[in-house]
């Protein structure tokens, strides 16, 4: 007589995974599976919530180490069929204490580190998570969201550009939020309003925009930029124009494709070097009550524990395998599941930094985790290469192919235009790429577009700000005026702020705005923008509005009518520069262009204030581009050194009313000598 075994689950289905991390739904057996790392905890227990009750459970399931835990991972499976009505998940952990950053409390509320939907209860407290007791009913939770829709990318394409990204930084809500961007008011400040304003991104002639970090973070604390974020999978919840669970998956994934249809790349500003829990007076609300000692930096000083790299009270420790785990997870997650192209890394110093504090600048893991993975080390990586302790610009950057922000460019091209004495030289370096800082050696093989130049971003003045206000105005900020950069570069034209303001002090500072513009889209290298610098958006002098989530920090969409004269001309120099793809090279210009001063030779001296240069095009199959950049405060006669009168045209001249400051079709040149009005820049081009 034959036997026949009787079928047992497996070891997986009894025991759950210990991968992937977060939650998974498993179809095939209709369960889910639950995974948490803690080294350090004594024991876990998950919590699964009712929509109707909040407070009191309506599974719980305590993780039994000999049957749920592998290495210092926590796991179960728990049929769908066990859990009845349960909507949202959390977790109690229990463990040692007394010792610095050993914060576990069986009595909090956490929240998954992988929760790809995190829901907030109306009673939501942050106080509660801040103090002794329990937070449950007040806590954010993760929503188990595995039987939603999956959503349709059929005809989605990826977008890479090259020698026509133009970068152009936005806040998700401070774009559409102000009452006269004219978005519908239930769409405005959200990820759909974002994409009804797509035609103006087209007219304009961005290809690649910039996301300010739309990582979910507290909503009461007042942190409206973004840079403090409670969870590194779930996009920002209250950007959606939905409040049902889950919404903004779909409302997100609506806005890329929709970005992508235009042939809009789409860049996030991530945050991974800290979160939001703070230092040890900040709330427990997810990694300090899994294992704060397995996810932060840890101090010399007992009285401040947490290290504070970043400036905002602790640092994540990139020293720890399952930290770096943590980012490359979530950065295969915003590629594969949310489709975007690109990451610029807020603090990226913090990276090579060791688990003690000290930097690794040559071996640092997770660049080579970065490298080496198929999807991450293809696309495009930007680095903020700096943060509170170390400033890595260039090849001091441990990510050799990464692109970065070059703070150098944005420094020298404020102070030259400004009128600082000696500055040609770095102007020059500038405008070439930057080889100072990203050297093409046979032994480094870098390459300009990995410097990013900008002028202006969310950190600091908007564009016309910098022309109109001497000292920053953060009084509005609460921190009596002491936040926020002292050392702007910056220039009022002749008059603090607007109140009274000359209309000669105007139209200077028009010309100046333009030829930042200019200066900024004729460099070598990848430009980038402050959503709003396009028309002259200002923020009253404020240089750090990071918590004015009001009128200060949204766009005022009524200086777009007012400033069409600059919007036009942003807009022409954008068209001029997309379509001369000499200017933006994968190499070094090298013989392609010849530097000139007023007359043939450069002058480098301190008190010198001009610079020319002619950029060949033939070798790019494009016109000869001859530039002319008087920051003096008098007129100078420039001549131009190659040719002859009748094969030149001007293109640009910043001193001229609009709409002669820029001419599509040209004006013949019929001498070679071309006086510069005082603080302006000269375009002009010819057919090799």
């Amino acid at each position: 007589m034959a036997f026949t075994a009787a079928k047992s689950s497996s070891w997986a289905q009894t025991e759950g995974t210990a991968f992937p991390h977060g939650v998974t739904w498993i179809e095939s057996e209709q369960a889910f599976n639950f995974v948490v790392y803690s080294e350090h905890a004594e024991s876990v227990t998950l919590l699964l919530y009712s929509v109707t009750d909040l407070v009191n459970p309506v599974f719980t399931f305590r993780f039994d180490f000999l049957r749920n835990k592998s290495g210092r991972v926590w796991h179960c499976r728990i049929p769908v069929a066990d859990i009845r009505d349960a909507r949202y998940y959390a977790y109690s952990v229990s463990g040692p204490t007394g010792r610095p950053l050993y914060t576990f409390n069986a009595q909090k509320i956490l929240l998954d580190p992988y929760a790809k939907c995190i829901f907030f209860p109306a009673g939501f407290d942050r106080t509660l998570a801040m103090h002794e007791g329990s937070n449950a009913g007040r806590a954010p939770l993760g929503v188990l969201a595995a039987h939603r829709a999956l959503f349709d990318w059929e005809g989605d394409q990826r977008q890479h550009h090259e020698s026509d990204a133009i970068i152009y930084e936005l806040h998700v809500k401070g774009f559409t939020r102000n009452p006269n961007s004219g978005v519908d008011s239930s769409r405005a400040g959200t990820y759909a309003g974002l994409v009804e304003k797509i035609p103006y991104l087209k007219e304009l002639g961005v290809t690649v925009v910039e996301l300010m970090p739309v990582f979910q973070r507290d909503p009461h604390e007042r942190d409206y930029w973004g840079y403090m974020p409670l969870n590194f999978f779930a996009p920002h919840a209250q950007y959606a124009s939905c409040c049902e669970d889950d919404e903004q998956h779909l409302e997100f994934r609506n806005m890329v494709k929709a970005l992508h249809n235009a042939d809009i790349g789409v860049v996030l500003d991530v945050v991974y070097n800290h979160t939001s829990e703070g230092d040890q007076n900040g709330p427990v609300y997810s990694y300090k009550g899994f294992d704060g000692p397995g996810y932060y930096m840890r101090s010399s000083d007992p009285a401040s524990p947490y290290a504070n790299y970043s400036g905002t009270g602790n640092t994540l420790n990139f020293g720890q395998p399952h930290v770096r785990k943590l980012v490359m997870d979530s950065l295969r997650y915003w590629r594969r599941e949310m489709h975007v192209d690109g990451f610029r890394f807020d603090l990226a110093s913090v990276f090579s930094r060791n688990a003690d504090g000290s930097l690794n600048c040559g071996d640092a893991p997770i660049f080579n985790e970065l490298a080496a993975d198929p999807e991450l080390g293809q696309i495009r990586l930007i680095a903020e290469p700096w943060d509170t302790g170390a400033y890595q610009l260039g090849r001091g950057f441990p990510g050799i192919t990464w692109h970065q922000w070059n703070g150098r460019f944005r420094d020298d091209i404020r102070r030259f235009v400004k009128g600082d004495p000696g500055m040609v030289p770095d102007l020059m370096r500038r405008i070439y790429g930057s080889d100072d800082l990203f050297p093409d050696t046979r032994a480094e093989a870098y390459h300009p577009y990995q410097s990013i130049n900008f002028i202006t971003s969310h950190d600091g003045f908007t564009l016309y700000d910098l022309v109109a206000y001497d000292r920053k105005h953060n009084w509005k900020n609460g921190h009596d005026n002491q936040d926020g950069m002292d050392d702007n570069f910056s220039w009022n034209c002749g008059h603090e702020g607007d109140e009274g303001v000359p209309e000669t002090v105007l139209a200077l500072r028009r010309r100046q705005v333009k030829n930042f513009c200019c200066l900024l889209l004729l460099s070598n290298g990848v430009p980038m923008f402050r959503a709003g610098d396009e028309f002259l958006n200002t923020q009253y002098g404020n240089n750090n509005p990071y918590n004015q989530d009001n009128e200060t920090g949204w766009l005022d969409w009524s200086q777009l009518q007012a400033n069409q004269d600059t919007f036009r001309f942003f807009k022409n120099m954008i068209a001029f520069r997309k379509n001369h793809p000499s200017l933006s090279r994968s190499r070094f210009w090298r013989e392609d262009v010849s530097w000139y001063g007023a007359g043939r030779a450069v002058d480098l001296s301190p008190d010198a204030h001009s610079l020319a240069f002619c950029l060949h095009g033939a070798s790019q199959k494009d016109d000869d581009i001859y530039v002319m950049i008087n920051a003096y405060w008098e007129p100078l006669t420039f001549t131009i050194q190659e040719g002859a009168p009748q094969e030149w045209r001007r293109i640009v001249d910043t001193s001229l009313p609009s709409p002669d400051d820029f001419s599509d079709r040209g004006v013949l040149v019929d001498r070679m000598s071309y006086e510069l009005a005082p603080r302006s820049v000269v375009v002009f081009t010819r057919v090799p």
